[in-house]
């Protein structure tokens, strides 16, 4: 499994995936190898990784090499998957294995690995580049990105899709092959991730609210097309119609100071907390004592957060785009709004607000979908039966 993020460093619904589907495959008898980058070091150190055990994997933190820090994402991707490509040729690929690849950041090292090596190699793609940009690939550094996209799926055995939206992307965008193509759902961990907390709670909500103020949650990475500033437009009606509400926002990345910005301009500052990075612990707890969670996304290929807040049993909002859609049924297990429509997602959360008998029922149906379809026992079977179909070819 080459992986450019895993434990301690995670960033985004990748590095979750691959953290939590590995210790799930190894539940299930399949002896799994991690390669992956650790922070950048210094030129000249004498160790090229650290391997270690965790939960019966075997993780190869591959030291990357030290690169500029206005060195963009592409060119320190080509760097860092030179190292892992050294290192891992050390390593004997046995007669049965298959090499698995997360997205093109690790796609370099993998496409030369299966040709070296003789191992199949299959892909997930958990999202692409012209998706992210809604259809668009507007610069050199987008193309950069995207060739390397279509190079790895070309060069793929075969490849996981989170979501029948994500199977029509990769299709349209590469015009991949349908029999190429397999669905296989996001998960999480529903033993670790209790509705019914022993604690009393009433401490850690004074933290971020008043005993009498409505908390709307979200906690996303701050990028353009997580929807945040949909959001932050919708808090004007929300803040009109129900005054008592405080709108908390975890997570960091580049649109933070203009987020922040926007907040300020449009006089909702008071009522919006930016609360930046914080733990699972810190996440988990939130969406306990939140009225509702909202995820109003501009493009999400499936959306493991919204997972989340549905197995701890908070009522969810979410945009009716690319995996939100599969996953949450309208009025049933959650309300889904028009993506880019801050007055739908107004609406979207001020119906749960003022319907809490409805909201709380939606989320007990939510966490029981969330049991029976998203749980990581059966999405190891599922990615298992892929690879013995694959191994078979």
């Amino acid at each position: 499994m080459l992986s450019w993020e895993y434990p301690p460093h995670v960033e985004g619904g990748m590095g979750r995936h691959v953290a939590e589907l590995c210790p799930a495959l190894v539940e299930q008898n399949v002896e799994v190898h991690v390669i992956t980058p650790i922070a950048e070091v210094g030129s000249t150190i004498t160790e090229v990784a650290s391997v270690n055990e965790d939960n019966g994997i075997t993780v190869h933190r591959v030291f990357a090499p030290q690169i500029g820090s206005n060195a963009d994402i592409y060119t320190r991707a080509v760097a860092v998957n030179k190292v892992i490509e050294d290192y891992t040729h050390q390593l004997t690929c046995k007669k049965n294995g298959l090499i698995h690849v997360h997205d093109w950041l690790t796609s370099f090292s993998g496409i030369t690995l299966k040709n070296s090596l003789s191992c199949p190699l299959v892909t997930t793609i958990h999202a692409t580049e012209r998706g992210r940009s809604r259809g668009h690939v507007n610069n050199d550094l987008q193309r950069s990105i995207e060739n390397a996209e279509r190079d790895l799926i070309s060069q793929s055995s075969q490849i996981i899709v989170c979501s029948h939206y994500m199977f029509n992307e990769v299709k349209q965008f590469f015009n991949s092959p349908v029999s190429k193509l397999t669905i296989v759902p996001n998960g999480v961990n529903i033993e670790d991730l209790s509705d019914k907390p022993s604690q009393d709670l009433t401490a850690f909500r004074a933290k971020y609210a008043a005993p009498d103020e409505a908390i709307v949650f979200s906690v996303v990475r701050l990028v353009y097309e997580k929807g945040i500033h949909v959001l932050l437009q919708a808090t004007q009606r929300i803040l009109a119609e129900n005054p008592k509400t405080r709108i908390i926002i975890a997570g960091k990345g580049p649109e933070t100071s203009h987020l922040k910005q926007q907040a300020q301009i449009l006089g909702i500052a008071n009522r919006v907390n930016f609360v930046g990075f914080i733990s699972d612990e810190e996440r988990d707890l939130i969406f306990r004592v939140a009225d509702c969670a909202v995820f109003p996304s501009l493009y999400e290929p499936f959306g493991i957060v919204a997972l989340e807040a549905m197995a701890l049993g908070c009522p969810i909002v979410v945009s009716d785009v690319g995996g939100f859609s599969e996953v949450v049924k309208h009025k049933e297990t959650g309300i889904t709004t028009y993506p880019n429509d801050a007055n739908s997602v107004a609406w979207g959360i001020l119906y749960s607000l003022t319907h809490r008998e409805w909201a709380k029922e939606s989320a007990i149906k939510a966490r029981q979908a969330v049991e029976e379809l998203f749980n990581w026992n059966r999405i190891a079977g599922l990615t298992i039966d892929f690879y013995k179909k694959v191994l078979n070819k």
